[in-house]
């Protein structure tokens, strides 16, 4: 079996070495995001971010190789943002506190 991989790259010097499309700084993770939390279709983020069709399926054929590990980034993601609430709070409620 061959793997079709030109369209998904991975650079420590850009994205963090976050995979991401080749030619772009549209991260992996972000397509999923569109797609499984904001419901974007896929031809809706090639569209919005100017990449070709088949790049973004090749992102989400990427993260179902990868699920385990771009999964556990969303929780991570998910208890950093937890912390810095608890232990600073919302920017939006300290500015709701001050007076008008």
């Amino acid at each position: 079996m061959t793997l079709s991989t030109e369209h998904i790259v991975s650079d420590p010097d850009m994205c963090f070495g976050k995979p991401r499309i080749a030619g772009t700084r549209l991260a992996v993770k972000f397509v999923v995001a569109h797609h499984h939390f904001n419901r974007m279709s896929l031809e809706e983020i090639a569209v919005d971010w100017n990449v070709p069709l088949a790049a973004v399926h090749a992102a989400m054929a990427y993260y179902y190789d990868h699920k385990a590990e771009i999964d556990q980034s969303f929780l991570d993601d998910d208890e950093f943002v937890r912390k810095m609430k608890a232990e600073r709070g919302s920017v939006l409620d300290r500015l709701s506190e001050r007076p008008a």
